[in-house]
């Protein structure tokens, strides 16, 4: 046995009981539980409610950061589309998990009926998140640049 993936189920069977479909989750930092979470997309009627994307951001909250890099997530089921989006931008490198799920067949389904339409640029959106970026590398640059000359 294993006492993360255990949290774990404990998570899925506290989702069973509120309704929703049995899923928990952990997120373990230097082999301590970080996050805890299960689904409540059912009973809180929010869609992206997965016990992932909720361990996340209790994760992301608690460490103070948006990077879990050197997190390891234990779920019940393996991650949808989705959820694998988020870890993936959460940089998460393992992902342990006990069951396989076709959850994905139905996650290609709405997606292949979702209608895209892309409108001209009129409100100068492209320059405003070119900027942002120039920025931040530009920070970027010149924190580095400030850590070399101070250290």
């Amino acid at each position: 046995m294993n006492s993360f993936m255990d949290a774990a189920v404990k998570e899925a069977i506290i989702a069973y009981n509120e309704g929703n479909v049995p899923v928990g989750a952990v997120i373990v930092k230097n082999n301590k539980i970080l996050s805890a979470n299960h689904n409540r997309k059912n009973s809180d009627n929010v869609s992206i409610y997965h016990a992932e994307l909720l361990c996340i951001i209790d994760a992301c909250k608690i460490v103070g950061s948006w990077y879990l890099d050197d997190c390891v997530m234990y779920v019940t089921l393996k991650p949808c589309r989705m959820c694998e989006a988020a870890i993936g931008e959460s940089r998460i490198k393992k992902v342990i998990y006990l069951l396989d799920s076709n959850y994905s067949d139905n996650l290609n389904v709405n997606i292949s009926s979702i209608n895209y339409e892309k409108l001209n640029d009129f409100y100068q959106y492209n320059e405003l998140l070119s900027d942002f970026f120039r920025n931040v590398r530009s920070f970027n640059v010149s924190r580095e640049t400030l850590d070399d000359n101070c250290f």
